[in-house]
């Protein structure tokens, strides 16, 4: 017969082993790293002259990353610049009949308002062969790039995206059940295959509709119920690669602490 103490050790050894695995067991919340890309598309369309940056490349907010023909902008700038000398010296000379006494101030009023619409022509051509450089707007990594030199671009079709480093987050979907233990900026602890072991994220959304599981989580237990979105942005997003899957594990919140007594005892 064993004796009672190393009963009690026996006893206590298999309370810390099945608590040990209760939490290697403990399969989290699947899911996937997403972002959201900055698409970078011109305001004309033209043929791409020069790529300044490739995929993968880390880009500055204000550096040039590609450029577009400018061969109708620049004539568009020639055209307005010559119509905005003849409006100069149309008013020129109607200013010095008005001091003269020989014009008249409807003619003089005229002048000005052809001058006024010309200079504004300019400065829209001016800004017009100004974009056909194209710059990044935030800082980040060249994602992809969808038009290489030679080929045409269409107005408002992206050339290339940028992915800020801010812009990266994790989705996840738990049930009905779990949505008490999570509230916006909850830490989570995020693991995935081959990356770092002290990955965290902080929610910043949770639905408030339901949906069905999507297709992406694969576990037979989950298909078919009701569930709910989640969304994290990575503490450092940096490890972490678009499109990749993920666990998510959700930190338990410590039971809240009855309100202490007032007064001592009678």
């Amino acid at each position: 017969m064993i004796a009672r103490p190393i009963q009690a050790a026996l006893a206590l050894s298999m309370l810390v082993a099945f608590a040990g695995c209760s939490n290697t067991t403990d399969p989290g919340y699947q899911g996937w790293v997403e972002a959201d890309l900055i698409f970078v598309s011109p305001d004309e369309s033209g043929r791409v002259t020069k790529l300044t940056v490739r995929e993968g490349d880390e880009t500055r907010k204000g550096d040039l990353i590609y450029t577009l023909d400018d061969d109708l902008q620049q004539a568009d700038l020639n055209q307005n610049n010559a119509t905005l000398a003849n409006a100069r010296q149309s008013f020129d000379r109607a200013q010095s009949l008005s001091k003269t006494g020989s014009g008249t101030q409807a003619n003089l009023d005229a002048a000005v308002s052809a001058l006024r619409v010309a200079e504004a022509r300019v400065e829209t051509s001016k800004t017009r062969l100004m974009r056909r450089e194209i710059r990044a707007p935030v800082t980040g990594t060249v994602q992809q790039i969808y038009f290489r030199e030679g080929e045409m671009a269409a107005a408002q079709k992206p050339v290339l995206s940028i992915l800020p480093p801010g812009n990266m987050k994790l989705r996840f979907f738990v049930p009905e059940a779990a949505l008490p233990k999570l509230s916006i900026g909850d830490e989570i602890r995020v693991t995935c295959d081959n990356c770092a072991p002290d990955l965290t994220a902080r929610i910043y959304y949770i639905a408030t509709t339901a949906e069905y599981t999507p297709p992406v989580i694969y576990s037979l237990d989950e298909r078919n119920k009701l569930v709910y979105l989640i969304q994290a942005r990575p503490d450092r997003p940096t490890s972490l690669r678009v499109g990749q899957p993920i666990n998510v594990y959700v930190k338990p919140k410590s039971p809240a602490q009855p309100p202490a007594a007032a007064g001592g005892k009678s």
